[in-house]
């Protein structure tokens, strides 16, 4: 499979993903909104890495890494850089927390995140699509 397939595939499992993120805030899943969102901006990362013909490393937050190969994706505007860099970050540092609660303070899962932290996360969710989706069908050097 190529790295075009792969980039398309991952676009869509995005899309589809993000359309459940909807229902979980319906229904005051807040935490499990977090972790979602978070793997939805992981797998869009890397799809961006591998547009730019970059093999992503196999860890979470993935912002780092894109940032390093940034001069690959000519079509991403620096500013989109940095908010990417800082969406993963955020959203990476959250979701171990966000999956498994916090198992050493014994916080109740719907202590941990607010309807606003959910409404933040499907946002940047969805931002980042937006940005991704952009900056794959213009320029860079994809494979």
């Amino acid at each position: 499979m190529t790295n075009d397939h792969l980039v398309r595939g991952y676009l869509e499992k995005a899309r589809a993903r993000l359309k459940t993120l909807p229902v979980l805030l319906a229904e005051g899943d807040h935490s499990d909104v977090i972790r979602e969102s978070q793997e939805i901006v992981e797998l869009l990362l890397k799809a961006l890495l591998r547009h730019a013909g970059v093999e992503p490393p196999k860890w979470h937050d993935v912002g780092e890494c894109l940032q390093a190969h940034a001069l690959r994706i000519p079509s991403l505007a620096p500013a989109d850089l940095v908010r990417l860099v800082a969406v993963s970050s955020r959203l990476g540092g959250e979701r171990s927390i966000a999956f498994y609660g916090d198992e050493t303070g014994g916080t109740d899962f719907g202590e941990l995140y607010s309807e606003e932290d959910a409404r933040e996360a499907i946002a940047d969710a969805g931002w980042v699509l937006d940005v991704v989706a952009r900056a794959c069908s213009g320029g860079g050097t994809g494979s």
